[in-house]
């Protein structure tokens, strides 16, 4: 028995070695496996700082002072240049049933062109200075002037105080060509001797990006104030989660840019309007508060507009401010009569 086991292991042992000497190519050697080195994970750097009056990202805290800009929108002024650079813009009524927009800058761009620039209003004063702006125009009503020059507002008028931070585009007609920009006005600013910087310009509440929002769906808003020929519209286009704005139909472009004008919120809101005189002028009253609609992302929502003494409007739902997304907001003031809901048709 132990010499058929001594025999039986002769044949095993050459056996095993002829697999291991396997020639090259045979289908017999071990394959290597490649190792795949992992990807590096790239973390998005942090967003250390908001703009107060957009809340966009940017890379360092935003503390020069808002410009309220007074922006002429007569027909023979459209397209207006630099309204896609302003972080807020109201539109209002002047008088004759014309609107004017006043746009409110902080974090744009400095050399961007803004205009055409026009008159100011009483109840565009209030609007601008609610920002801690420097009111920035071409002329005024009487009570408007009465009030900068009493009061002693800061405020730059190619007219009275400041013509050297304006230009004529000879390309248009006056009075519907004044041009003027950020950093000429900052020059201004300084040289009038008003503060360049605010630390304490009042802000909203901001919503995530990735934030469902609320409201009934609204993909279309159609706003009258009052002349047919200054029918606005915001269409909201789900690919860039925008609202783009057009004006009688047309989409309402930026002269420079040739981009069309759009918004990550459209604001309507209904406040009480009085007319003064037979020029038609008006008292638009910003203090009461009174309904409000809200547009985000494609949804509309009911609420109210409330404003406390020494700070901005604010736009409310159950007694909560509405967070507003990232980005532009157009806040369009209109009369309550003969009816808040008669002032917008939404589809």
């Amino acid at each position: 028995m132990l010499l058929f086991l001594l025999l039986s292991s002769l044949f095993i042992i050459p056996a095993c070695g002829q697999e291991k000497a396997a020639a090259p190519g045979s289908g017999n050697e071990e394959q290597e496996i490649p190792v795949l080195a992992e990807e590096p994970i790239v973390e998005e750097p942090p967003i250390l700082y908001k703009a107060p009056l957009t809340g966009l990202p940017v890379e360092e805290p935003v503390t020069r002072r808002p410009l309220a800009v007074m922006i002429n929108n007569a027909p023979a002024a459209r397209p207006q240049s630099g309204l896609g650079q302003a972080d807020i813009i109201y539109e209002v009524l002047a008088e004759g049933g014309v609107t004017r927009l006043i746009a409110i800058y902080q974090s744009g761009d400095e050399t961007t062109r803004i205009g055409p620039v026009r008159s100011i209003r009483p109840y565009m004063i209030d609007l601008g200075e609610s920002y801690h702006g420097v009111l920035v125009h071409a002329g005024a009503s009487n009570d408007a002037f009465a009030i900068l020059q009493q009061q002693r507002k800061e405020d730059l008028d190619e007219i009275t105080n400041a013509g050297a931070y304006f230009w004529r585009d000879k390309s248009r007609k006056a009075p519907h060509n004044l041009y003027t920009n950020i950093e000429k006005l900052l020059e201004g600013t300084v040289k009038r001797g008003f503060a360049a910087e605010d630390e304490n310009v009042p802000t909203y509440p901001y919503r995530e990006e990735d934030d469902p929002g609320e409201g009934t769906p609204a993909g279309q808003v159609e706003v009258k104030f009052q002349l047919n020929n200054y029918r606005v519209m915001y269409e909201y286009d789900a690919a860039s989660k925008l609202y783009k704005r057009f004006i009688n139909d047309s989409p309402h472009n930026d002269l420079d840019t040739g981009s069309q004008l759009t918004a990550a919120n459209v604001v309507i809101m209904g406040a009480d309007h009085k007319v003064l005189d037979e020029v038609g002028r008006l008292s638009v009253d910003l203090e009461m508060g009174g309904e409000a609609v809200i547009f985000q992302r494609g949804s509309m929502i009911r609420g109210q507009w409330i404003r406390k003494s020494g700070d901005i409007i604010r736009f409310v739902k159950d007694n909560v401010e509405i967070p507003f997304y990232p980005g532009i907001t157009y806040v369009n003031v209109v009369p309550n009569e003969p009816g808040f809901d008669s002032r917008f048709t939404v589809q």
